[in-house]
């Protein structure tokens, strides 16, 4: 029976080759609708309770014509928001989140802190072991006080300088953000910037005098400022790289003549790396340039994404803090548990690997942009500025190295380049003043989908130019 199936088998014709059927047009890929209706609900009963609908200025997507959509969750790369709409996010919460969304090392660490409490008033182990942390990767802070906020940094730093230095005086930078604090609302970048506001009504005209303000990368505008009030200048307060005005970095001898005319003129030199703070390197960006200041002011990544802002320098300087000494500040949340573990757990995952990642992964995108532009033939009405993993687009031929430069910048062709890219599913922030977050989460699929996004918004931008 078995041989007479065999023979059978044999002799059974052998099938016919299947015909290939053939290849039928591939249609162009439709850009998906956006769907709004959800967050539109959401921001009516949102301005009906709150000032624009928003609990920070930007998000209100006022500077580009538009109404801002609600975030449902976030995962890595990528936000979802209220109506299932998908984008690559490089907002990254304006920077905190270098390995994404929600990494795991942060969000166990959050998982096992919580049944502990939310607050004590009163210190905790995980405050010591943070502030052990922030000594070790950043030596110019020998010590540190945790506060809630970048604001609460900044201010607090300046008001330790004109103790210490017994001045009232502080010099900044036009396009250098530090806060909303009242000292820092003249001639401030990101928000201010992007809405077109000058100061702060609110702010006393006599405090806002003990502000004089310099021009980024100009050394000369910064001896103008101390020949003009000789002992009074209590602190130059500075981005290290500017990045509330767009990326703009500092020209070479800029950072080192800062350092050399405070100590000529017994002023103390802050840097404000609540940006560049453990992103541009593990001891911010102080250690990329070889510069040490007096005192330093972080957040957003110290806390891992949770609420959080810390100020230090020289131990001798922090000695008057109280209860040491007699300059006073106060927070009954700052150094809560929670905020404190993500930190630890943050600062414990940078690693040269992550660093290596980060600049792979904005290199790429970098070069990709840039040959966009070129092949769309703008490349010349384009700047892209980069440094590690944070990079702005400027709808301008650049060069970009202050405030005034930024300012040329074409803001309606930003716009509608902005609404393309977004149309597509990439998210940046609706400012043209804000810089571009690349995390460790972002994928080559992302960067795909971004450059072709960034493709067809480049059209879209000059199509009217």
């Amino acid at each position: 029976m078995a041989a007479r199936k065999m023979r059978r088998k044999a002799a059974a014709p052998p099938p016919a080759p299947k015909k290939k059927a053939p290849k039928r047009p591939v249609a162009p890929r439709r850009r998906r609708v956006r769907r709004t209706v959800e967050s539109d609900r959401l921001y009516a009963r949102a301005k009906a309770k709150m000032p624009g609908g928003v609990s920070s200025p930007v998000r209100s997507f006022k500077s580009v014509g538009a109404t801002p959509f609600f975030v449902k969750k976030a995962k890595g790369s990528i936000l979802v928001d209220a109506d299932g709409n998908r984008y690559v996010d490089y907002v990254m919460s304006y920077g905190p989140h270098l390995f994404g969304h929600m990494p795991k090392a942060v969000a166990s660490a959050i998982r096992k802190a919580l049944p502990r409490g939310t607050s004590y008033g009163a210190p905790c182990r995980a405050e010591v072991e943070l502030a052990e942390r922030v000594t070790r990767l950043v030596p110019s802070m020998e010590k540190v006080r945790f506060v809630s906020s970048g604001t609460e940094a900044a201010m607090s730093a300046v008001r330790l300088a004109r103790a210490i230095t017994g001045r009232d005086l502080v010099l900044k930078f036009s396009g250098c953000y530090h806060g909303h604090a009242d000292s820092f609302l003249v001639a401030a970048g990101s928000g201010l910037a992007t809405l077109g506001i000058p100061g702060s009504p609110g702010v006393p005209a006599e405090l806002a005098k003990a502000t004089i303000t310099a021009t980024y990368n100009d050394l000369e505008s910064v001896e103008a400022l101390f020949r003009k009030y000789p002992g009074k200048i209590a602190v130059i307060a500075v981005e290290p790289v500017a990045a509330n005005m767009g990326v703009v970095l500092p020209k070479p001898g800029f950072l080192e003549g800062l350092r050399k005319i405070a100590d000529r003129e017994g002023a103390l030199l802050l840097f404000d790396e609540v940006i560049t703070g453990f992103r541009l390197a593990r001891g911010g960006a102080q250690e990329l340039f070889g510069i040490k200041p007096d005192l330093t002011c972080l957040g957003k990544i110290l806390g891992g994404g949770l609420p959080v802002g810390a100020y230090g320098g020289r131990a001798d300087l922090m000695a008057h803090v109280a209860p040491d000494g007699p300059v006073y500040q106060a927070g009954t949340l700052s150094g809560n548990p929670l905020a404190m573990a993500a930190g630890i757990a943050m600062l414990d995952s940078l690693t040269p690997a992550a660093y290596a990642k980060l600049e792979r992964t904005a290199a790429k995108l970098e070069k990709g942009m840039r040959k966009v532009a070129k092949e769309l033939g703008v490349e010349e009405r384009l700047t892209l500025n980069r440094v590690g993993s944070i990079l702005t687009l400027f709808f301008n031929p650049g060069p970009i190295a202050s405030f005034d430069d930024v300012k040329k910048s074409d803001g309606a062709a930003f716009n509608r380049w902005f609404h393309g890219l977004l149309k597509s599913g990439v998210f940046i922030a609706p400012a043209a003043f804000e810089a571009m977050f690349v995390s460790t989460a972002h994928t080559e699929k992302d960067l795909a989908k971004t450059l072709a996004a960034h493709r067809e918004a480049l059209k879209e931008a000059f199509a009217e130019g």
